[in-house]
């Protein structure tokens, strides 16, 4: 049994002639009478009954109907679902993403991805930049959001997205609060809660790399992978922390988020968009290309406003 002799028999059940059914399906009648034949021998039972006016279904042929169509639609939809991941509008888009794209960028970027690519299945992962490296190149992932720059040898395409800069988490309680602003070096003799160098790091070498640059060693007191870790050990009376700016949309009580006014030139930490290197899909070339146009719209709405 095959999907054209389905076509036949379903074609043949509605029209209820074999003249007419033939030409409906583009083909001679001889040939669809003898694919009809082997179609109820193969099936083991008669599915027309035929008469000198046309042909009925028997009650084999009945309860063999709904199914023969069942089966035609699921065919189409695998034909469609393969023209989809052809054209890069369908399939599975495996996404590894930082806790802190969650705070700004996903929010603005995931709604627009799945308005423009309905019938895109999407996987979400939470993981450190390192993880999702290493995801993307063993192909567990298909893209990442990640902590930019990356210092190590990633091994893949990075493109960037949200552009930040360090800020500075104290304690509210501290004096260093009641400032909105504050150059980095002034606060050199503080204990730093900083990101470890086994689990993060790039981020664990951009930040020690902030400090160096405002001309001190930060004096480590706690070492935090995560930013939500470094806000509420801040808050706990610990120490400061360096954190993305983004950050400061999701500072907890008793926290506050400083700007740095001794930043260098060029300086900077983001996220960016990542796959592996080498040939990719076109769902995922599709995908960049939305991020970086959606992106762009923003930053021109943004500056339009200003």
């Amino acid at each position: 049994m095959n999907l054209r002799q389905l076509s036949q028999f379903i074609a043949l059940a509605e029209t209820g002639n074999f003249h007419r059914a033939a030409a409906q399906l583009h083909m001679a009648q001889p040939p669809l009478s003898i694919s009809i034949r082997k179609l109820e021998t193969e099936v083991g039972s008669a599915l027309f009954e035929r008469t000198s006016t046309g042909v009925f279904l028997t009650p084999a042929g009945q309860a063999m109907l709904a199914d023969a169509r069942a089966a035609l639609l699921h065919a189409e939809k695998c034909r469609q679902a393969v023209r989809d991941v052809r054209d890069g509008e369908g399939g599975r888009l495996r996404l590894g993403f930082i806790g802190s794209a969650t705070y700004d960028l996903m929010p603005r970027l995931i709604p627009s991805l799945r308005e423009r690519y309905p019938k895109v299945a999407l996987e979400f992962n939470e993981a450190t930049s390192s993880e999702i490296l290493a995801g993307l190149r063993g192909r567990e992932l298909d893209m990442g959001l990640l902590r930019y720059p990356v210092l190590e040898d990633s091994g893949c395409v990075l493109v960037p997205m949200d552009r930040d800069d360090f800020m500075l988490a104290v304690n509210a309680g501290s004096p260093l609060a009641a400032r909105d602003a504050i150059a980095l070096s002034e606060a050199a003799d503080e204990p730093f809660i900083m990101y470890p160098r086994d689990k993060v790091p790039s981020l664990s070498a951009l930040a020690r790399m902030r400090c160096e640059f405002s001309g001190f060693t930060p004096q480590v007191a706690q070492e935090a992978m995560q930013v939500q870790t470094i806000m509420s050990l801040v808050a706990s009376g610990l120490g400061v922390g360096l954190v993305a700016g983004v950050s400061r949309l999701v500072q907890p009580r008793g926290v506050k988020c400083l700007r740095l006014t001794d930043n260098p030139p060029g300086f900077q930490v983001g996220i960016a968009l990542a796959r592996a290197a080498g040939p990719t899909s076109r769902l995922i070339e599709h995908v960049i290309q939305h991020a970086l146009s959606f992106q762009q719209a923003r930053m021109g709405a943004a500056a339009a406003s200003r």
